[in-house]
């Protein structure tokens, strides 16, 4: 009966023939079903590449768009076992759009088997899958080098891969490979040695598998275990369930949490099929202490030496889609059970796929791999990605969308200087908002360039300075000759503009003042920083709603002839996009209504929300 799992992904570039390769392990062992098999030959003529041949690639490629297009686009896993051994097979997609895919077969990988079509050599997309799985954590790679009969069996040019793939490994760091020649369709040296390369002496590709070793957390770690759910069915019982991430616990040990360090020792540990004497990596329990402490889903139950609980982390980030990664965007930084917001503080360097060497960035694109630091809003217990898995590993989510945006592993995590403390002052915003008659808030005036924005924010800060109350105007161009005169206009500088201005505003609400920001501010996600740096209620987003066309027939710059002429570049609206607020708290349509009356408007809403009275 076969032992021990082990999980396996091929990669490589777009038709080395991952999908062939694993087709072919699933026919010699017996994991394709007659009718399957018949279906298969069916479809081997209408979808197949391999002339008066059975394709084995199809029984992978599942999606009709996979067969239609003869690429991978998921990840497929399969499963099949040998007298010695159970494997799980994930087939990573090898179009570079695909990526993000590759990135989440790695996550879980014990080994990479990294496929070269013989014709082509060592790819950008091959380099580049190299290095994920390298930064995902594995340590056996088997270089396969495919298609050799299209090559007259030659073996100086496997020679040749294999002498290109090692200065790769060099540059990754020392990762034990083994190197096979291989012809995927014919099936030579897949399960067994073939008769057309007999200068090849080494394993077949199984027998390379079955000798190599699942991934185990590096013996002697100290116990983790992440907190899945607090489990209460009734007054008497309360247990904290997860699976451990590292180490082995008993009854009678002692335990922290992690973000507290409050110590407790373990009563019971209790599972479906009853108490355990102990438990170890992978098992999921249930564990009940001597004593009640603070401990809720998200925090981590440890023994010492307890993990850093840090609101900073360096980590390599795996961009995932279309928008790039800027400098001052915040996500959603989700690690073990834990969700925290995140900002990007720094984005440091590319990883080159040619050189591997880091190169200097302003930001990420998709498909690449870079070193960023993230400023954490509250404390994240994480460890590096080398020393856990489950605790160095997290993923990116966009905060409005919900859509993962990048996979990312720890390198470094820090936590702030404990002598920076926030200065509590006896006379706060409340006494200055009371002062001045009014609650501080922030107006912020969104809107095409030409919508105007400046406008109606000049005219509702008229009016309310009328009433005797007190405001401060931050307008997008005065504030660029001074504070931000050293942005430009790309994505990443329109971001940190953005970022910026909202401290600022924030500021002037901590004075009790009512704050009018105009900017065109185009990104939702900005906006919505902006929104967060204050409390509920005192941010107010304006959208003054004027079509593009109408922006062109004002044209008061003359900033959209300049941008039509190519003399300006990354202009909103015509080169550069503009996201409108989805749910903002005013929409003014500026085509219905005068600016005078949409002024008064924004005046009586502030005076039914209560910061005017």
């Amino acid at each position: 009966m076969p032992s021990s799992l082990l999980r396996v992904l091929t990669c490589g570039s777009v038709d080395d023939g991952k999908s062939t390769l694993i087709g072919r392990l699933l026919f010699e062992f017996g994991s394709v079903p007659d009718d399957v098999m018949a279906a298969l030959e069916r479809d081997s003529k209408r979808f197949g590449t391999v002339t008066d041949g059975v394709d084995y690639a199809l029984l992978v490629d599942g999606l009709s768009a996979e067969r239609e297009q003869g690429v991978t686009i998921d990840v497929a896993y399969r499963f099949f076992q040998t007298e010695n051994r159970r494997f799980i097979l994930a087939d990573a997609p090898g179009h570079e759009q695909y990526t993000r895919n590759m990135a989440t077969g790695a996550s879980t990988a014990d080994v990479a088997v990294l496929l070269v079509d013989a014709r082509k050599g060592l790819l950008a997309q091959t380099r580049r899958h190299a290095a994920i799985a390298w930064l995902m954590g594995v340590r056996q790679i088997v270089l396969v080098v495919n298609k050799m009969d299209l090559v007259g069996f030659e073996q100086n040019i496997f020679d040749q891969i294999v002498a290109d793939f090692d200065a790769l490994r060099d540059r990754l760091g020392d990762i034990p490979f083994a190197a096979i020649p291989i012809c995927a369709r014919d099936g030579d040296n897949v399960i067994r040695p073939g008769s057309r390369m007999g200068w090849y002496g080494g394993p077949s590709l199984l027998s390379a598998l079955e000798a190599a070793q699942p991934f185990r957390e590096p013996a002697g770690r100290p116990f983790r275990m992440p907190v899945q759910l607090v489990n209460r069915p009734d007054a008497s019982f309360r247990g904290y369930a997860g699976t451990i991430a590292s180490g082995q616990i008993r009854p009678g040990d002692a335990i922290a949490n992690a973000s507290g360090a409050v110590e407790a020792r373990v009563a019971r540990i209790v599972t479906m099929d009853g108490d355990l004497a102990e438990a170890s990596v992978g098992d999921a329990v249930t564990l009940v202490l001597d004593h009640e402490i603070d401990v809720s889903r998200g925090d981590v139950l440890a023994a010492s030496p307890l993990p850093k609980a840090a609101d900073e982390v360096t980590a390599w980030i795996v961009w995932m889609v279309d928008t790039p990664l800027f400098r001052g965007r915040a996500y959603s930084v989700m690690l073990g059970t834990r969700v925290v917001s995140g900002t990007i503080t720094a984005l440091s360097a590319r990883l080159d796929i040619d050189t591997l060497e880091e190169v200097p960035i302003q930001e990420l694109r998709l498909n690449e791999i870079g070193r960023v630091m993230i400023s954490l809003t509250q404390p994240l217990v994480c460890e590096a990605y080398t020393d856990s898995h489950t605790l160095g590993g997290f993923i990116l989510v966009d905060r409005l969308s919900g859509d993962t945006v990048g996979a990312g592993m720890v390198i470094e995590a820090k936590s702030r200087p404990r002598n920076l403390h926030w200065q509590r002052l006896d006379v706060d915003k409340t006494v200055r908002a009371t002062l001045k008659s009014q609650k501080p808030a922030i107006l912020w005036f969104t809107g095409l360039s030409g919508s105007g924005k400046s406008t109606i924010a000049n005219l509702v800060e008229r009016r309310l300075v009328a009433m005797g109350r007190h405001t401060m105007v931050l307008d997008g161009d005065n504030v660029r000759h001074g504070l931000n005169r050293d942005l430009g206009f790309t994505e990443a500088d329109r971001v940190e503009n953005i970022r910026r201005i909202a401290e600022v505003a924030k500021l002037f609400v901590e004075a009790g003042l009512i704050v009018l920001v105009s900017f065109i501010s185009p990104y939702r996600a900005e906006r919505g920083l902006a929104r967060d740096t204050v409390e509920a209620g005192e941010f107010l987003e304006i959208y003054v709603d004027t079509p593009v066309d109408e922006c062109r027939r004002r044209d008061p710059k003359g900033l959209y002839a300049k941008a039509d002429a190519g003399q300006l570049r990354n202009f909103t609206g015509v080169d550069a996009p503009y996201e409108p607020p989805t749910t903002p708290e005013l929409h003014l349509p500026t085509l219905e209504q005068p600016a005078e009356s949409l002024a008064e408007q924004v005046v009586g809403d502030l005076q039914r929300r209560g910061i005017v009275f």
